[in-house]
């Protein structure tokens, strides 16, 4: 490769892995307005219609509103705490609900080293403004916000008394599978008609799971009986291209009496509130979340110091409530890991897709879940998940390796036949239409296409990005190690270079050294000028940075991956044989010698 193509390769790399970081400084982001790490918050809605009996939304959400200081602040906080075989919830009477849910197998994070005595548990809920089930819309529906807390056999009752003879009861029971029913009551114990503003009930927080948790997996996703959509912070930054900024975005709200359910999730977990009768809206709002102490950011090399999270609530509209009836809706809150299998049984206790959680709809998503199904039923035989992989890796390659094959043998004859080709590019250059005419024909009589070599990448393209979608999400693969690689689901860093706080990654160089590899024995297109065939060959360094910071997982597959195209690649040599090539149309027979 010349001085010149090389200086071009090195610079855009440069341009495109620091384009994110100069964008931010020309542009930092603007800060979200009014939030503040409180444990209530103002939910004003335009409440001017009343309906009766028909729920009703108002179409104008005062969603921007400030928060507004705790009428409770002073009031001591009271909590309950019910635990069941997988998780521990937190009750607290600042709200009524679930303050935060622990998993008791679960740890926060992975710790590698084994030297870590912290014992923190992956967490839900944390830090949020805003207990699970707290209830919102109007000042009329929280008062103080306190209730008083009742312990049952299984769960928790909450209780209010509203000065107008309004009723607030929530009731939790904890269930197995993740799972805790839920019941909230409006009941009018007065001698009048209550005007029922309508109501926002917390869904839950998606918060980062840990202080190194950057949180660009935290997210929120609803599905309204036919369909789910989800969103991230990204979606709240509103930039164009993903690095122009634009007006941040405030507020999410959608559905039309059609949701089902709604999931506040990180990576590995989430927390779906499932109203048993659709509920009418969805909102979701970006908060900012309290900072890590000081003895985390002391202690702890590149935290989180910014962390955010997405606040999500279900919406029911307005109604008049008369004396001696109640208002009554139920729900059951699914609060665990994103375990395909679990999901599925839920979706199928209470036939409304909860599995969808998992991210894999549409065309990738159909191969991300053959792939994890694939690699939970290979993992019952074999000892790790890592063989797991190598073994789909293995499988994957055999089916496509008799078209690889093919291909190996198509490119390696289009390589013999430059000679006669370019002969025949020189004779009718005057003539496009015709050269490429005599180009096909010759290319057809000696049984070689131009698509030969590129057929199998394409083929492979949805596998390798329904692995990917696979292991971003699949828990199975949380702590599961390999080798120096303690944990699959994240980069195998093995050290930090001290001074420049660059991680070295294993996995990522080997697969990069073995792309090159591959790249020198892959033969090169016909016509590619010299240039960019020395371009192309270097191009897999593209592809190392890029993901040098994913996955083990997903490195460990690639470089299987390509030491077996590597291997094919030399056999399919070892055995080809060099048939002579027939003349090129309108040229003349070879003469032979003697």
């Amino acid at each position: 490769m010349d001085r010149k193509s090389i200086i071009i390769l090195v610079l855009s790399v440069l341009v495109i892995f620091s384009w994110p970081i100069v964008t931010t400084k020309i542009w930092p982001p603007k800060p979200i307005p009014g939030y503040k790490a409180t444990n209530n918050v103002a939910l004003a809605t335009n409440n001017q219609a009343l309906a009766t009996n028909q729920p009703s939304i108002s179409a104008n959400t005062n969603a921007g509103a400030a928060v507004t200081p705790p009428a409770n602040a002073g009031t001591p906080e009271q909590t309950l705490v019910v635990t069941s075989d997988q998780a521990r919830y937190t009750f607290t009477s600042r709200g009524g609900g679930i303050k935060q849910i622990e998993l008791l197998n679960y740890p926060e994070t992975v710790d590698c080293h084994k030297k870590s005595t912290e014992t923190n548990l992956a967490t839900l809920n944390r830090s949020a403004m805003l207990p699970v089930l707290g209830l919102g819309g109007s000042p009329a529906l929280q008062g103080d916000d306190i209730y008083q807390l009742e312990k049952t056999a299984n769960g928790v009752i909450a209780r209010k008394q509203l000065p107008d003879g309004l009723v607030v009861e929530k009731e939790f029971e904890a269930q197995s599978n993740f799972l805790m029913n839920a019941t909230v009551r409006l009941r009018n114990t007065g001698n009048q008609n209550i005007a029922i503003p309508s109501q926002e009930i917390a869904a839950g927080t998606a918060t980062p799971m840990g202080p190194l948790d950057d949180g660009h997996l935290v997210g929120v996703r609803w599905y309204n009986g036919t369909g789910d959509e989800g969103l991230d912070t990204t979606w709240f930054a509103n930039k164009t291209l993903g690095c122009i900024p634009g007006t941040p975005r405030e507020l999410y709200s959608a559905g039309a009496n059609n949701v089902r359910w709604v999931a506040a999730q990180n990576q590995f977990f989430a927390l779906a509130l499932m109203p048993v009768d659709p509920a009418a809206q969805i909102v979701a709002r970006k908060i900012s979340l309290p900072a890590p102490s000081r003895e985390i950011i002391a202690s702890t090399p590149k935290v989180n110091l910014n962390p955010m999270g997405l606040q999500a609530a279900v919406v029911y509209g307005a109604t008049n409530l008369p004396p001696n009836q109640v208002v009554e809706r139920k729900f059951a809150i699914f609060s665990g890991p994103k375990e395909n299998r679990t999901l599925e049984r839920l979706a199928l206790q209470y036939k409304n897709d909860i599995d969808r959680i998992m991210g894999y709809t549409g065309f990738f998503g159909f191969f991300a879940k053959a792939l994890l199904w694939s690699m939970n039923g290979i993992h019952s035989l074999v000892p790790s998940y890592a063989f797991a992989i190598i073994a789909i890796t293995v499988i994957i390659k055999s089916l496509f390796w008799p078209l690889t094959a093919a291909s190996t043998r198509s490119m390696k004859r289009m390589q013999e036949l430059q000679p006669q080709m370019k002969a025949l590019q020189e004779k009718y250059k005057a003539d496009p239409v015709k050269m490429n005419k005599k180009l096909m024909e010759f290319m057809k009589e000696n049984k070689v296409s131009p698509l030969g070599g590129c057929l199998p990448m394409v083929l492979q393209v949805p596998v390798f990005f329904g692995f990917y979608r696979m292991i971003q999400s699949a828990i199975e693969l949380r702590g599961a190690p390999f080798l120096w690689a303690c944990d699959l689901s994240r980069p195998d860093t093995i050290f930090v270079l001290p001074g420049l706080n660059f991680p070295v990654n294993p996995l990522p160089l080997i697969m990069g050294a073995t792309m090159l590899w591959q790249a020198r024995l892959t033969p090169p297109s016909p016509g590619m000028d010299p240039a960019q065939q020395k371009i192309m060959r270097y191009m897999p360094l593209m592809f190392l940075f890029i993901l040098y910071n994913f996955s083990a997982g997903l490195t460990l597959y690639w470089t299987v991956q390509n030491l077996l195209t590597i291997a094919q690649m030399k056999l399919t040599k070892a055995k080809s044989t060099k048939a002579p090539a027939g003349p090129a149309p309108g040229m003349p027979p070879k003469k032979r010698n003697g």
